[in-house]
């Protein structure tokens, strides 16, 4: 198929008629789709169902006698700082071990710092005029953090090498209400982006005109990858300190797409001067977290390596889904200059960008025909996208059968309404 421009006024409204026949037959069907969250399908969860049974009545007490029903141990069990401090590059004494929300553990530090201030300006940041950098797109509970604390967020684009550090570089350096910056740095959420190292040494070494400039660098999706070759990121926390900058970054990982999303583990890596800051605060507001799903993460899993080999069964059940989302939306979509998308190498979403002015619409479309996505505009601070054309697609939940169809839909919709 040419590109819609080059159709003549006659082949457009014969492609159209052609389409509408399509989106026809879709609404007689009465679908049922869902393709809203990245949440891992039926099949990723029943992989880890020995981790309900692996810490029983028999087996409750760590390695080094203490007993994980009790209260206690506020930034979490040895062991369990042992298996993550692994996982995310740190010591051991970088590392603090949570509940099961990493999202939890950014929006506390938000509210520690709003009111407290941070471990090297104790001005609390509600009493600062204060801005906060998104790449874009980009995760929308990141925005909603920030937009649930008043704090004005810039647009930076997210390029495919990590976010524009030029534009990032220029904005910290001239402008001291600038507090910190978001980034979701390996296989980014939507577009499946990692930073190369250059952008992480720079961002770590980068002049800020505010003292106590914060990067919330959540690696939601360290081990996530959907082939052999795993994409490479450059420990930021250790670029920090080269830097001169340790107090810089703050960490954030989880398991909640590795177990259980309602069951998962969270950790936090920083400098030892931001543990010791925030270990401070949670004495005020905890006895102690569920070290009792610590320890079952601790027997199931083992270490980093029983962490990957379990990662690649996940990708043996989700690489497919990508696949067939990337090949339905070429056989429909490729050659016709109206949509783009990324093809990740892991992570949990595809970035697609439709033409000015028509996600929404897409979107619309879509969910008259029994197909729901995440809401056009999602993937930017305010749920404002300028341009009116990423949508996130999020392939993981539905069955490989129902993503077909439910990207089938997105594809026809797509074209419909790129034809006006």
């Amino acid at each position: 198929m040419a590109d819609f421009q080059s159709l003549s006024h006659q082949d457009k409204q014969q492609l159209k008629d052609s389409l509408q026949k399509r989106i026809n037959e879709y609404k007689a069907q009465v679908l049922q789709l869902d393709m809203t969250r990245g949440k891992p399908g039926p099949e990723q969860l029943d992989i880890c169902n020995d981790l309900l049974t692996c810490v029983d009545e028999n087996h409750f007490m760590t390695g080094g006698g203490v007993d994980t029903r009790n209260y206690g141990i506020l930034d979490g069990i040895t062991e369990a700082k042992e298996l993550f401090a692994d996982f995310m590059g740190a010591a051991k004494n970088e590392i603090i071990v949570g509940g099961n929300s990493s999202l939890n553990m950014m929006y506390d530090i938000f509210a520690q710092l709003m009111t407290h201030g941070s471990s090297t300006d104790s001005t609390p940041w509600f009493s600062r005029k204060k801005k906060f950098i998104c790449p874009v797109p980009g995760y929308d509970r990141h925005f909603t953090i920030c937009q649930r604390f008043g704090i004005e967020m810039i647009n930076v684009d997210m390029t495919e090498f990590g976010p524009d550090i030029t534009m990032i570089e220029e904005l910290v350096k001239n402008d001291g209400d600038i507090v910190g910056m978001w980034c979701v740095p390996r296989y980014s959420n939507p577009t499946g982006y990692t930073c190369s190292s250059e952008i992480v040494e720079r961002l770590a070494a980068m002049p800020t005109k505010c003292k106590d400039f914060r990067i919330f660098w959540d690696d939601a999706y360290a081990v996530h990858f959907l082939n052999d070759a795993p994409d490479k990121l450059l420990n930021l926390l250790d670029a920090c300190k080269k830097a001169g900058n340790p107090d810089r970054v703050f960490i954030f990982s989880s398991t909640s797409k590795v177990s259980f999303p309602g069951g998962g583990v969270a950790m936090l890596a920083a400098s030892e001067k931001n543990c010791a800051w925030l270990k401070e605060r949670l004495f005020a507001q905890t006895i102690g977290p569920d070290k009792i799903n610590m320890l079952r993460h601790v027997i199931y899993f083992k270490d980093l390596a029983g962490i990957l080999k379990h990662m690649k069964k996940q990708a043996n059940i989700i690489a497919p889904k990508f696949t067939a989302v990337h090949d339905i939306l070429t056989g429909e979509l490729a050659g016709k200059g109206i949509a783009s998308w990324t093809k990740p190498a892991g992570g949990y979403f595809i970035s697609l960008n439709t033409l000015d002015n028509c996600a929404k619409r897409v979107v619309a479309l879509a969910g008259e025909l029994g197909v729901k996505l995440t809401p056009a505009g999602a993937t930017f601070p305010y749920k404002k996208d300028p341009l009116d054309r990423n949508i996130r697609i999020a392939p993981t939940f539905p069955g490989l059968d129902d993503l077909k169809k439910a990207t089938e839909v997105l594809a026809v919709c797509i074209q419909y309404i790129s034809l006006g």
